[in-house]
């Protein structure tokens, strides 16, 4: 991991607290709204600041500007419908919410997909979590003053966009996930792509580490503004980067694998202060983790299928349901009445770019789940802004926020 500029010597969260913005208030107060329709709130986020001069003295995140209810929307269809809703949730990496909610939905059943069809998710919430962090990173070092990083980012972004338009015949909004399965397998000379893809893109992070890491603007606004304790990121639920970046180890990849997880080669970045450099640094350094499980799962990807030996609820092949009655009568009924999931609960989580994204099922038998919670990560980490942001100026609320990494899409779901 890209070592820290300053705290070199002694205890490193002293002397961030040390480093940490201190301004004498004013006296005299006023409400400052900042949001929903402003850039570095990324998205309909509104914040009511009561302000002292520049200084934020309490701040109310005001949120619900989407009004999606995809949880209510979730408990009135049938499971495979709602996949495609998914993928709005965390909108910058869609591929990994699906593989999230269809292992879910596999835990409830019962399931466990081939090898071949964990090692295609496994590169699909790879990729996810690569380009989710080039936009993360792109966006927070153009909030602090860092323009050309955003242009590079958003370049090879556009590459991984390109793999995806090709794997699943779109570039934003995938639906690739199936429950039990993938929508189709991995097209011809798609592998030898991907990993010309990845065999680059590892100087394209030392670029973008040079651009950003010793930028004397973006240090001087991010070091010791909006520091976490580890005591106060897991009392208030805090999780992904945000919660490792202020040393907690925990990444469900490891705690609790899932797809195969643990038979990756992979370390955790961990952060010593917790302020919004560290931040930067541990996706910055996800990004190289996140290549290495690439270049491991590319080159060893099994043959076999891809769907669970499940075939009365699984969906019958396309070309099938094309050309024979009998996959057409079975694709109609899967397709109107949904899969036959048995009663219970169940809880799956999985480590999103964002965080833990988990979703809870509770079945009363049947294709339709009678209730469908969804635990998004940015709505929790959001949570912690009433005690993070006062006592810091006004222009570090922007460093905060762009360190923070959240997305509305799923803090309003």
């Amino acid at each position: 991991m890209t070592q820290r500029t300053e705290f070199e010597m002694g205890d490193p969260l002293a002397r961030g607290l040390d480093l940490a913005r201190s301004v004498e208030p004013f006296g005299e107060k006023f409400i400052l709204n900042m949001g929903p329709s402003h850039p570095s709130t990324h998205g309909v986020l509104r914040l009511v600041l009561e302000m002292d001069g520049e200084v934020v003295t309490k701040a109310t995140p005001d949120i619900g500007y989407l009004h999606r209810g995809d949880e209510k929307i979730a408990e009135n269809m049938h499971y495979h419908q709602f996949i495609p809703y998914t993928d709005r949730l965390d909108y910058l990496a869609p591929l990994a919410n699906n593989v999230a909610y269809a292992c879910a939905v596999e835990k409830l059943m019962g399931w466990e997909v081939p090898p071949r069809c964990q090692v295609i998710r496994v590169i699909c919430c790879e990729l996810a979590r690569i380009s989710s962090h080039l936009l993360g990173l792109g966006a927070y070092a153009m909030d602090c003053g860092a323009t050309t990083a955003f242009l590079y980012t958003f370049t090879e972004r556009e590459k991984i966009y390109s793999l995806i338009e090709e794997l699943t015949g779109a570039r934003f909004t995938t639906s690739y996930t199936r429950i039990g399965g993938l929508a189709r397998d991995l097209p011809s000379g798609w592998v030898e792509k991907a990993q010309a893809f990845v065999q680059q893109f590892g100087e394209k992070i030392d670029e973008l580490d040079r651009f950003i890491t010793r930028n004397p603007i973006f240090v001087e606004r991010t070091e010791g503004v909006g520091i976490i304790r580890p005591e106060d990121a897991v009392d208030y639920g805090l999780t992904g980067p945000n919660l490792r970046a202020s040393g907690v180890n925990y990444d469900i990849r490891k705690k609790h694998p899932y797809l195969g997880y643990e038979k990756y080669d992979f370390d955790v970045p961990l952060g010593s202060v917790g302020d919004c450099y560290d931040r930067y640094l541990v996706r910055l350094e996800e990004l190289r983790q996140s290549r290495r499980i690439l270049q491991q799962a590319l080159s060893d990807i099994p043959d076999g299928p891809i769907w669970v030996a499940d075939a009365k609820n699984c969906l019958p092949k396309k070309d099938e349901v094309l050309t024979k009655m009998e996959e057409l009568i079975h694709h109609f009924m899967i397709a109107t009445m949904g899969i036959n999931a048995p009663p219970g609960e169940v809880y799956f989580a999985a480590e999103n770019p964002k965080g833990e994204l988990g979703f809870y099922i509770y079945s009363k038998g049947g294709g339709v789940p009678w209730r469908l919670k969804i635990r998004s990560p940015s709505f929790v980490n959001l949570s912690i802004l009433p005690k993070l942001l006062p006592g810091n100026l006004i222009s570090d609320v922007v460093a905060i926020l762009g360190s923070l990494d959240f997305v509305m899409g799923e803090c309003d779901r």
